[in-house]
């Protein structure tokens, strides 16, 4: 009969003991994932959000439906309400914040000061670069987006636009919204894009997040980032770590926050459904308007651009009062967002009629 040594049996178990913990994958045993900390300095103490993301409202050009990239056109009418209502969606939510981050494009800047108005926080530092704007869309800036799916087909001009490494044609020096021509630009010409990918976007966008965003977000400070809908793309596809065959399909709002809670390694945790999105099917930030109200904007816009059936403008169409409806309905559902919250009246700014505090007294009403 054989025997085996204790010694032997001690060694033919740690062996067996190695093999277990080579085959057994490290993604089958628990793991914590722990709260990015706010830090006691902030002005963040309502709500576990480290940073929101905001697109600009309503600029001229997208009214007409055209390619924008770095032209700077200005916000429209609606494209102030529409920013209002997006600070008017945070006041509501309780989320402050402790600085902001935006482009170098007054639709976006003038979209940070309407928002900061409603929230009460003029006074926030703002920080600035052209890290942030909009991705350059080369020959095709100044176009109609929906002459040029006529002209080019609906898949080619997705891929410009969606795509992650596919650029539109370059622009022409001669191009009348060249940038170069922009006193803003005149110290870094030789960084100005002739076009860009959703990868080249990423690569100016990712060293403002390493080098700025990352730091102040280590620190415990909550974030505010108003953009563009390609830049925001770009630092989003990093955040979440959506991959390059994907973010073809990701489409992001106008004007409806994005707010994200982080692990201390600056990736998103869960919602607190424990599911993603239902308007993108992609993200685990929350929209404070709710994802319902995403949908429908994401669904106009996805028709305003690709649907040649419809020839009528869906941006200009909408009578005023259809608007006002749909902007108060996205409001309402930013207070469903924020629970049992019913927001704060902030100091040194009067409360809207209709917010906490900001009715008139029936006394006073009737004596109007």
């Amino acid at each position: 009969m054989f025997k085996v040594s204790a010694t032997s049996s001690l060694a033919l178990l740690q062996r067996r003991a190695a093999c277990a913990r080579v085959v057994v994958p490290a993604a089958h045993f628990s793991t914590e994932r722990k709260p990015l900390p706010i830090s006691d300095d902030s002005l963040n103490t309502d709500t576990p959000y480290n940073i929101c993301f905001v697109r600009h409202g309503q600029s001229t050009w997208n009214r007409d439906n055209r390619f924008i990239g770095w032209t700077d056109t200005p916000l429209t009418d609606d494209g102030v309400v529409e920013a209002t209502v997006a600070g008017q969606m945070l006041e509501k939510s309780g989320l402050l914040f402790d600085e902001v981050h935006t482009s170098l494009l007054r639709r976006s800047i003038r979209t940070v000061n309407l928002v900061l108005m409603e929230t009460g926080q003029e006074y926030l530092p703002l920080h600035k670069t052209w890290r942030l704007n909009e991705r350059s869309y080369g020959d095709l800036v100044g176009k109609n987006k929906k002459e040029v799916v006529m002209q080019h087909g609906i898949e080619q001009v997705k891929s410009w636009r969606r795509s992650y490494d596919q650029p539109p044609p370059d622009m022409k020096d001669d191009h009348a919204y060249n940038p170069a021509n922009d006193p803003r630009y005149k110290n870094m010409l030789h960084k100005l894009p002739k076009a860009e990918s959703l990868k080249e976007t990423m690569e100016r966008s990712k060293v403002y997040w390493e080098n700025v965003i990352q730091p102040a977000l280590q620190e415990g400070k909550t974030l505010l980032v108003v953009g563009h809908e390609n830049n925001l793309r770009s630092l989003i596809m990093q955040l979440e770590g959506i991959s390059k065959q994907d973010i073809i399909n990701l489409s992001l709002p106008r004007a409806i926050p994005l707010a994200y809670r982080l692990d201390t390694n600056l990736k998103p945790l869960d919602r607190p459904d424990g599911k993603l999105d239902e308007a993108t099917g992609f993200l685990r930030g929350t929209w404070i308007g709710g994802d319902q109200a995403v949908k429908d904007i994401l669904d106009r816009d996805h028709k305003q651009v690709y649907d040649t059936s419809i020839k009528e403008n869906l941006e200009t169409c909408t009578p005023k009062v259809d608007k006002y409806k749909q902007w108060a309905d996205v409001l309402s559902s930013s207070r469903k967002q924020g629970g049992e919250q019913r927001g704060r009246t902030v100091t040194g700014r009067l409360p809207h009629l209709g917010e906490p505090n900001g009715r008139l007294p029936k006394a006073s009403m009737a004596s109007q």
